[in-house]
């Protein structure tokens, strides 16, 4: 646990906040400690934006216009759908309340669909700490703790769990206690005054549920009320929506009912409904006495009990671990659990001692000024302002650590389809993945399987493949060709999992990719039949590439003719087509760069290197040395602007970068680093410059953790492949694209070492040795 630095004002990294969590009018203590919160930090006036996303268990609410998103709480997939827009409008810090049984899933586990998908500093607060959490519990817990940045807590004895249960170092820990409102005193007695009691007036608030003990402070109630008989027990708020779901009123109609049987009826008052802030702060004020005779001895947090300090009152509660730590040091009484007699006795003992009674207050009161919300809302920014620093400081201490990159001299991985055999049935390959279990929700792309058609073919350069893998083939073949629209001439990119069509034609560079497959197959395949079967249906598509006006679908279409041409160079038809293509990448070259800026387009965007790859086949395969030289000069400045200090290799991020943007890191896909891999092999065996070799092995080592944040993104013993880099840390889903990325890369370095690449490009043999 560290101690916070303090800020007049928050750094200017922090503008914007999204806190994640219950929120009014939802009727819970989260909801309102989220609500006091957003106005505690929007109340510092530092310029702040704080906006909020609901976890909602049925709809109809009407939340404020702050409440920007909505989650129900057992909808999987909106978890996911809600890290994709939070993503968009750059917030710095996610904020989330964490408590269990808001959260869908075994133990909460949906909450990670958004964590880990999420590209801002993460800090969790934790509500509820568990000492013995289940197997499902701490599965969660731990992998939430690791995403988070920083971990908030209201008490030590939840310092001391997560040290020895999660083992997480003190260092990441901010104990910061649970906020509490202003009490006006002199309003309290006018309320009281309304209320019309007389007496001592003792109060208990929150949500009503069985462990809270109620019946035994009733039980208390009888000796109290024998010498002090305008004495007031006033019990305050609505049954738990959980425990009313369950057994409705049945645990509040026993409380009636025992008052009732103790013939005190008229001395315990019931406020059945859940009242807001200000009402709250009223009864405060009022009472003189404020009890918690909760049951449940591993109670790490109470709302309701730091509220109790914002009167400066006196306080009596069972020993549960949060009230153990509040109410030391003279702040308050302890007594035994479910002991009518000792609340009793407690209370009856402070009525007889005012001053001893007014010394408790006082203790508490001093307490509680540094409880109150304003504070509090500081502690939080600064707690925020530490994990945006702490964020931005590991990432500038990683990129500046010199990494090793593969040298031709490294044992390549073997190579292992179980994860994508995994992903594939006998439709085709699916798109996503939920960790590393197929994700059918998402359904198929032909952009997939072409991509895996283009890795079948390439293994055929290895080694005959195996039934397995032809079987797997002639499955993503099958996909690509019924990919296919005679309707429109173009092909269809997203299939419904029950083999439904979802569009009449998929994106120009969905076109592409699925003729480069289809290249491929015409050149690469054994199988005679898949070459034909492939011929027949390339020959068909290919000219309409003419009609397109995307920059990569041109690259993919020369890539796609190169295939083609190496089965059958005499075709002018498709070698006059490749020329048509390459020179409408050389023109947009020409028409767009400049010196600081030697690019095709103004800005990088995704699949950059497949560009320049496309025209260095291009310029060799058509003899034109200014094509070429173009393609592998506009390589080499796009490798500079991908390698970062320590010489790591990093991708253009999928926000993009133009010539005036700061460069931003993040996220990091693996299309890029293949694609890299695949154009550095070909500048190689074009040029014969060794330096490309070392350039294709430093975007290979990006995919065995010589990246950024040093970590694996491949699996090379399943052959999965995480779906990229955030910030802080991986994303663990392993989908089809960089499940196949990684694979592809992979398999021509394979191709590289046996000097089987691409052999009608450059005559010459190769190797890495």
């Amino acid at each position: 646990m560290v101690s916070l630095p303090r800020f007049s004002s928050p750094p200017k990294t922090i503008q914007k906040i999204i806190l994640l969590g219950t929120c009014l009018p939802r009727k819970c203590g989260i909801a309102t400690f989220t609500a006091d919160l957003s106005r505690s930090l929007t109340d510092l006036d530092l310029g702040l934006t704080v906006e909020s996303i609901a976890m909602i268990d049925r709809s109809g609410i009407p939340y404020p216009p702050e409440v920007r998103f909505e989650i129900p709480e057992s909808d999987e997939s909106a978890y996911r759908r809600t890290a994709d827009w939070v993503n968009q409008p750059g917030y710095d810090i996610l904020s989330i309340q964490h408590e269990y049984g808001i959260f869908g899933g075994e133990a909460g586990s949906y909450l990670m669909n958004l964590v880990r998908e999420v590209k801002m500093p993460i800090v969790t607060t934790l509500h509820t700490v568990l000492e013995n959490p289940s197997p499902a519990q701490k599965q969660v817990m731990d992998e939430l703790l690791g995403l988070s940045e920083r971990i908030i807590v209201m008490s030590e004895r939840a310092v001391g769990f997560l040290s020895h249960v999660h083992q997480i170092p003190a260092s990441k820990i901010d104990l910061i206690p649970h906020g509490i409102p202003t009490v006006d005193l002199a309003n309290g007695s006018t309320f009281r005054n309304t209320l019309g009691i007389k007496g001592p007036m003792i109060l208990t608030f929150g949500l009503l549920s069985p462990d809270k003990g109620i019946q035994y402070m009733i039980e208390a109630m009888v000796p109290i009320l024998a010498q002090y008989p305008d004495a007031v027990y006033v019990v305050v708020g609505a049954t738990h929506p959980n425990v009313a779901a369950y057994s409705g009123e049945e645990y509040r109609e026993s409380l009636v009912q025992l008052t009732q049987d103790l013939g005190i009826e008229s001395q315990v008052r019931f406020v059945d409904r859940f009242v807001s802030s200000d009402e709250l702060v009223q009864y405060l004020g009022a009472m003189d006495y404020y009890v918690t005779p909760y049951l449940n001895p591993k109670q790490i947090t109470s709302g309701t009990l730091a509220y109790s300090f914002a009167a400066g009152k006196a306080v009596i509660s069972t020993p549960y671990c949060y009230a153990e730590e509040l109410l030391a040091d003279g702040r308050g009484v302890l007594v035994p659990f479910r002991d009518a007699h000792a609340f009793a006795e407690a209370i009856l003992g402070l009525e007889a001692n005012p001053a001893g009674r007014a010394q408790m207050g006082r203790r508490a009161a001093e307490k509680g000024e540094q409880m109150r919300w304003p504070n509090v809302g500081l502690r939080y920014l600064e707690s925020f302002s530490r994990a945006k620093l702490d964020s931005a400081a590991r990432l500038k201490s990683i990129s500046s650590t010199p990494v090793p990159i593969f040298r031709n001299t490294d044992k390549l991985p073997a190579l292992s389809m179980a994860h994508l055999a995994e992903l594939s049935d006998d439709t085709g390959i699916l798109q996503h993945a939920n960790f590393t279990t197929p994700n059918r929700a998402e359904g198929y792309c032909v952009d997939d399987n072409a991509r895996a058609l283009l890795l079948t073919t390439q293994l055929e350069g290895l080694a005959p493949l195996t039934s397995e893998q032809s079987l797997l083939q002639s499955r993503y073949l099958s996909f690509v060709l019924d990919a296919h629209n005679p309707l429109t001439g173009r092909f269809r990119n997203f299939m419904s999992f029950s083999r439904e069509w979802l569009e009449s034609a998929g994106s120009e560079d969905s076109q592409g990719r699925a003729i480069w497959s289809l290249g491929a197959a015409i050149n690469r395949c054994q199988s005679m039949t898949r070459r034909e079967v492939a011929r027949s249906l390339f020959e068909r598509s290919i000219p309409a590439l003419l009609d397109t006006t995307s920059l990569r679908t041109w690259a993919y279409g020369v890539l796609a003719a190169d295939e083609y041409l190496q089965r059958f160079p005499d075709r002018f038809d498709t070698l006059a087509l490749l020329g048509k293509l390459a020179d409408r990448i050389a023109h947009q070259y020409q028409s767009c760069a400049t010196e600081p800026w030697p690019w095709f387009e103004p800005k990088l965007t995704y699949a950059n290197a497949r560009v320049c790859q496309a025209l260095i086949l291009a310029g060799d395969r058509l003899s034109n040395p200014s094509m070429l030289d173009t393609g592998l000069k506009s390589l080499a400045w796009l490798m500079a602007q991908q390698t970062a200090a320590g010489g790591v290799f990093a991708p253009i991020s999928t926000k993009g970068f133009a010539c005036a943007d700061e460069r931003s890191y993040f996220d990091q896909q693996p299309i890029e680093a293949w694609s890299a891999v695949s154009a550095c092999l070909l500048a190689h065996c074009v040029s014969g410059n060794p330096i490309w070799l070392e350039e294709a092995g430093r975007a290979f080592s990006w995919f065995l953790g010589r990246n950024l944040l040093q970590v694996p993104v491949c699996d090379p013993e399943t052959g999965g492949c995480h779906d990229g880099l955030h910030v802080t840390r991986i994303n663990r889903n392993q989908g089809a694209e960089s499940t196949l990325s990684w694979l592809c890369a992979l398999t021509e370095m394979q191709l590289a070492r046996q000097s089987t690449l691409s052999p009608s490009i450059r005559k010459e043999t190769f190797e890495i040795n």
